[in-house]
């Protein structure tokens, strides 16, 4: 008897019936447009945060006129820290920037911090005195007098400001002191012109002035 090929029966390939896999292994991208208008608004909304934090912390002027001089100058852009004094005290020697307080306008003035609450400022031979005491001024120019002789105790909450320019500064030998409520911020960073750009800075004074 002839020995008769041994048949086997076909065999089927467990993977035959799987569907096939992405290449990459991830879930198919939506499309385009549906990425790009995520994006968009992803930018759209972030930017929107950084304005309004920008905004909030701190405000950009122009110095208008001569009273700065020659400190500042007319034309010159300013950086504003808006929260210097909501996490710390004005001092002496300050640059501040504040609302006009002798009018409604918009105006913002930038003056020197001379006197601090409950001090009595004088003026007096050209010299300014804090309660009787000579204050060294390093940030005037060397033969500059400080005109309008006037003598005022400062009230709580408020400042004695000049600009550094006595001659032609209207401040506060004229208008008064200054409540803490018109201060917009001190002045921070000078980013025009560009022979200006950097730091503000801020004399500091001892203790006993």
């Amino acid at each position: 008897m002839e020995n008769q090929p041994t048949q086997h029966a076909p065999i089927s390939s467990p993977y035959w019936d799987i569907a096939p896999r992405s290449t990459t292994g991830l879930p198919p991208k939506p499309p385009t447009w549906r990425l790009i208008i995520h994006e968009a608004i992803e930018t759209i909304v972030l930017a929107a945060v950084i304005w309004l934090v920008i905004n909030y912390a701190t405000a950009r002027v122009v110095v208008e006129g001569p009273s700065m001089r020659p400190n500042f100058t007319s034309g010159q852009l300013l950086i504003v820290n808006r929260l210097a004094y909501k996490f710390g005290d004005v001092e002496r020697g300050d640059v501040i920037v504040f609302d006009n307080p002798t009018d409604n306008s918009e105006e913002y003035l930038i003056k020197r911090v001379i006197g601090l609450p409950g001090e009595t400022v004088s003026i007096n031979g050209g010299r300014v005195y804090i309660n009787e005491q000579l204050l060294t001024e390093p940030y005037l120019a060397p033969d500059l007098i400080t005109s309008y002789d006037v003598e005022r105790t400062i009230p709580g909450d408020s400042y004695f400001v000049m600009g550094d320019n006595r001659p032609q500064s209207q401040d506060s030998r004229s208008w008064g002191t200054l409540e803490k409520q018109y201060i917009i911020g001190k002045a921070w960073v000078s980013y025009w012109p560009l022979p200006d750009v950097g730091l503000v800075p801020h004399y500091t004074y001892a203790s006993s002035q």
